[in-house]
């Protein structure tokens, strides 16, 4: 007997074995399974994502199948015929994997991860936030084929322009987020807090920043707050499509107890498969729903300690479907907060961030709960 045929006969085994684990792994990759594991996206609505992940269940399945029934002893007396080839083929793959992380690692990329040092609203690093907003500077954008100005006062806060700084002395509405609070491809005057404020008659500051997790927004609270004399009310932000990022660990964060910890290193490879994969362990999943939770009760805290009444809003694009209200439930549901559901039409061309129209009925829904808040009342 050539000495090939028992390493063949030992690589068909070892491809029926591979090939039975991936038919299996899509067959119990069911939607419940996947929908622990893989949260609600903001940038793909989610029948895309349903049907991504449909279709890749049925390549890994197919994949199994061809391999364990088809092409398994084809397969196998090549490999044991030639496994040098293996070999060199093992060897390109390692090489291209150090020479891409050589290359990622040599490329400046902000602060954020995912956008690129020239975009604006421009950002910088920061120890205890990872990045905040550059100050005292305006930035132009063009979005959607409209011209868009962000101005950053030397607070690092979006105002109208540079020349009108918010004044934290004033009383004040407080808004406190990320890219959606912030008003990302829209225009100052339409913005969520600038809508609230001509609503209600009161001066807004605005200290939301792009990329934010729900700790850096508590976080970035927790330092700027004192500075406001009169606080009137604090208006957060909580997204389901957003709560992954609240599971991120490679940029400082809060752990349980709200204890902060550093930014986790990472290689710039694990950094790309994890945004290409986002696959979670239900412990990581359970960890961040606990300190979001403890992260959105302490906000409340803040807010109350300095006079001002605390409100998280939360905008629902489209139908809720029953992934993301479990969801949200498990993170707010002993949280006092406001449901705003939004026309799934109503983003930016080209964008998933809302449009003026969508910013409209959300700070039109603020501006109610405030008013009809008994709490709610400027100080002399």
């Amino acid at each position: 007997m050539s000495p090939s045929v028992p390493r063949a006969r030992a690589v068909e085994v070892g491809i029926a074995v591979i090939g039975i684990a991936l038919a299996a792994c899509a067959l119990g990759a069911r939607q419940t399974w996947l929908d622990r594991h893989f949260l609600p996206s903001f940038f793909l609505p989610r029948h895309w994502y349903v049907l991504i992940e449909t279709i890749v269940r049925v390549f890994i399945g197919a994949s199994g199948l061809l391999l364990a029934v088809v092409v398994r002893s084809r397969l196998a007396r090549v490999i044991a015929n030639h496994p040098g080839d293996g070999l060199r083929i093992v060897a390109a793959i390692v090489l291209a994997l150090a020479a891409g992380e050589w290359v990622m690692r040599h490329v400046h990329l902000g602060p954020t991860e995912w956008l690129s040092s020239g975009e604006e609203p421009r950002r910088l690093p920061d120890d205890r936030l990872g990045w905040v907003l550059m100050p005292a500077r305006t930035g132009h954008a063009s979005i959607g084929g409209r011209g868009i100005d962000y101005a950053v006062d030397p607070a690092g806060y979006r105002v109208r322009h540079l020349d009108d700084p918010v004044d934290p002395a004033r009383p004040a509405l407080v808004f406190a987020g990320e890219s959606v609070m912030f008003g990302e491809g829209l225009r100052w005057d339409e913005t969520i807090p600038a809508q609230v404020g001509a609503k209600l008659g009161m001066p807004v500051a605005n200290l939301a920043v792009h990329g934010y997790s729900s700790d850096q927004v508590y976080l970035r609270l927790e330092r700027e707050l004192p500075r406001f004399q009169q606080p009137i009310a604090v208006v957060s932000l909580f997204m389901t499509a957003l709560f992954g990022r609240n599971l991120d660990e490679d940029r400082p964060h809060l752990g349980p107890g709200l204890v902060w910890l550093p930014a986790q290193t990472t290689t710039r490879l694990a950094s790309l498969i994890h945004l290409i994969v986002p696959f979670r362990a239900e412990r990581t999943v359970e960890r961040g729903v606990g300190v979001t939770r403890a992260v959105f009760h302490a906000t409340a805290d803040l807010a109350r300690a300095r006079g001002a009444t605390p409100l998280i809003v939360v905008p629902q694009f489209g139908p809720e479907d029953r992934a993301e209200e479990a969801l949200r439930r498990r993170v707010l549901d002993d949280v006092p907060y406001l449901l705003v559901v939004v026309d799934a039409d109503w983003r930016l061309a080209w964008d998933r961030h809302p449009n003026a129209r969508a910013a409209g009925v959300i700070a039109d829904a603020i501006a109610a709960r405030l008013r009809d808040d008994a709490s709610y009342a400027p100080r002399p």
